[in-house]
């Protein structure tokens, strides 16, 4: 019998309740038919239901004065992370939702996958103005949806502990410094574009477009993702509109996000 995958998530503080939990679990359920298991690791697992394994956060050990927790993904890389070590995982952020078959994101070769941030969002012509700060940002993965080997890139987190400092000052977020260093090894390498779509950007029309037909999904997409704003809670709760963007019936979405 086939191992089961790991998809991972994770929790902290308010933002997120159980119920974002159980609601993306479900959609996993949906939508992936080979064994897996998922793990929340989180500081507070009241709430989450059955078929959720939950798990203690990984601990970044930070420096003694050091209370910056922006950085909290990178206890992904730990090298054991929990006694998974050695395992294949596909993590997911909390504020996505799934619209169809996560296999592939398991059958594509490759050491370490990850959504190209650029995918998500419009054309920005002016930031061609410097070219190698264009060329930085287009590598830059977004580490909403990345599959890897557990343990097997423990270099991410040991340089950050090494000087929490220094990557601060180098880096925006932590998925700037993972993607860096991936990238400097060869490692790093993309998801096919549109299996991660924009909602606002892809989903969405652009302007008057968006009065003349409702939000659809395109041809393709397997995870939509709220990158910028509205965010995901604003969509389901029937707010994120503008006038320059009518937000018009979603039931196609609400029915993947809820995953009855």
């Amino acid at each position: 019998m086939t191992d089961p995958v790991l998809i991972l998530t994770m929790k902290w503080g308010t933002l997120y309740g159980p119920e974002d939990v159980n609601r993306l679990a479900r959609q996993v359920q949906r939508h992936l038919r080979r064994p897996h298991r998922f793990i929340c690791f989180t500081d507070d697992g009241a709430g989450i239901g059955e078929g959720v394994e939950t798990r203690p956060l990984p601990e970044l050990r930070l420096p003694d004065g050091s209370g910056d927790t922006r950085w909290r993904k990178l206890a992904l890389f730990n090298p054991d992370l929990g006694g998974f070590g050695g395992a294949t995982a596909l993590f997911l952020d909390l504020d996505l939702i799934v619209v169809d078959d996560l296999a592939p994101f398991f059958d594509l070769g490759g050491d370490f996958l990850i959504l190209r941030d650029d995918d998500l969002f419009r054309p920005k012509p002016l930031r061609r103005v410097a070219p190698a700060r264009d060329r930085f940002l287009h590598m830059v993965g977004n580490t909403s949806v990345f599959r890897y080997r557990i343990g097997a890139h423990s270099e991410i987190v040991e340089t950050y502990l090494a000087d929490p400092r220094a990557a601060a000052a180098r880096y925006e977020h932590e998925q700037q410094m993972v993607s860096d260093i991936l990238d400097g090894q060869g490692l790093l390498a993309y998801w096919p574009r549109g299996w991660c779509v924009s909602f606002k950007n892809d989903c969405v029309g652009r302007g008057l477009a968006s009065y003349r037909a409702d939000p659809r999904c395109p041809p393709g997409a397997r995870i939509v993702l709220f990158a910028g704003s509205p965010k995901m809670a604003e969509v389901m709760a029937g707010r994120g509109g503008r006038w320059y963007r009518r937000i018009g019936n979603i039931d196609w979405l609400r029915q993947a996000w809820s995953a009855q």
